[in-house]
């Protein structure tokens, strides 16, 4: 075959460069679950013998959970508004990204998953199309759709189907976020109902890392976006905007700039982008605790972090502490998998961070908050973890 019949294996215009020669055709393909020997096989596998499982699955819909690929496979969906650090670059470049998150489900979850790139930023569309496409997966894991529409588009998923729906880049961060946050408090001595947090950012992921820190027992929360404290006196909330400032700020009277709420603050956590300046971090509290995910630059960078706080974490593999969403979404889909899970409930997320910070045990120190993503045990402790929630939590089809 002529390189022109196969563009695949053509000279490409970044030959040499090893992150392009990595994605040459793709990251990813199917491979068939079962030998194809000969006719016997063959007749099994496709006609005349699939129409029996057809006709079975037809009478018994619940058989498609034992005789298809659907309760191990997961669609990973995006309309490529929010992709990376690089933002609305369409559905198109973001498809190597989308292969990358199928890639890391099944290395670190055995699970299948499959990357589809919606030409549509229409919230009505992305929902309709993900719900018509539903039956084909077990679970839907949406991934870089840009705030705020990626609340509804979540939500509105949620109520109309079942099966677990996912919105990575708020949950998975928070649960890795929580994880890690545990262990810093424990290893500063602090307590979580009297910790005072910043979180800068009130896109996808301030939004859930902020509303998981409060169903883990943290109160003193203040939220920042580009206009300040979010508090009710503010007119220019959204409705998600609004409804965090009452669970947040508004409880503790914090109001003004970040500067003003940094002052005398246990943690920060910056889920936004941009620079804090060193001298607005020098007026945190003693043995302060730093979180800075912006990729690739930290909000404070860990050389700036580390004059000032105890414990610092990046989303970056390059400094210790990663806050990467890798350790939590793969073993969160496989834990509901395994039990059929008709949902991905709180109490499953508040497990998941839980499995994960008690990884770390003895070897807690500034350092290690977080095991990395290569901890083989990683997987299996959160996915047992969220199998044992989604089980009391009545969301699980499977109860033995």
């Amino acid at each position: 075959m002529s390189a022109s019949e196969n563009p695949v294996r053509q000279e490409h215009p970044y030959s040499g460069d090893p992150v392009f020669d990595l994605h040459v055709g793709g990251k990813m393909g199917i491979r068939s679950a079962v030998e194809l020997a000969g006719a016997e096989e063959l007749s099994l596998a496709y006609t005349p013998g699939v129409a029996r499982v057809c006709e079975a699955i037809a009478e018994h819909p619940e058989l498609t959970q034992h005789y298809t690929w659907v309760p191990n496979t997961v669609a990973v969906v995006t309309d490529g508004t929010a992709v990376l650090g690089l933002g609305d670059i369409g559905p198109a470049a973001a498809m190597p990204v989308m292969e990358g998150k199928a890639v890391l489900f099944k290395q670190f979850g055995n699970v299948d998953a499959i990357p589809i790139c919606l030409a549509t930023t229409d919230v009505d569309e992305i929902v309709e199309t993900v719900v018509r496409m539903a039956p084909s997966f077990g679970g839907i894991n949406l991934e870089d759709i840009s705030a705020p529409r990626c609340f509804e588009i979540e939500q509105r998923l949620k109520d109309r189907l079942d099966i677990p729906v996912f919105h990575d880049d708020q949950h998975g961060t928070a649960v890795v976020a929580l994880a890690a946050l545990k262990n810093a408090l424990k290893l500063t001595g602090r307590p979580a109902e009297t910790t005072r947090v910043v979180i800068s950012g009130a896109g996808a992921a301030g939004v859930a890392v902020t509303r998981i820190m409060l169903e883990a027992g943290i109160r003193d929360i203040a939220v920042v976006d580009r206009q300040g404290v979010l508090n009710s006196e503010r007119s220019d909330l959204t409705q998600v905007k609004r409804d965090l400032a009452r669970d947040t700020a508004d409880n503790f009277g914090r109001s003004g700039s970040l500067a003003d709420v940094m002052k005398g603050a246990d943690v920060y956590i910056g889920v936004s982008g941009g620079t804090v300046p060193e001298e607005i971090v020098a007026t945190m509290a003693d043995d302060a605790i730093i979180f800075g995910l912006a990729n690739p630059t930290p909000e404070v960078h860990p050389d700036v972090a580390h004059r000032h706080a105890r414990v610092v974490a990046t989303g970056r593999s390059d400094f210790p502490n990663q806050i990467n969403n890798v350790l939590a979404f793969p073993g969160i889909f496989r834990g509901a998998f395994d039990v059929h899970a008709t949902a991905i409930t709180e109490g499953m997320k508040l497990a998941a961070a839980e499995a994960l910070a008690a990884l770390v045990g003895d070897e807690l120190s500034e350092q290690l908050v977080i095991p990395s993503p290569f901890d083989p045990r990683v997987g299996p402790a959160v996915a047992a973890a969220v199998s044992a929630a989604a089980r009391r939590d009545g969301v699980a089809r499977i109860v033995d």
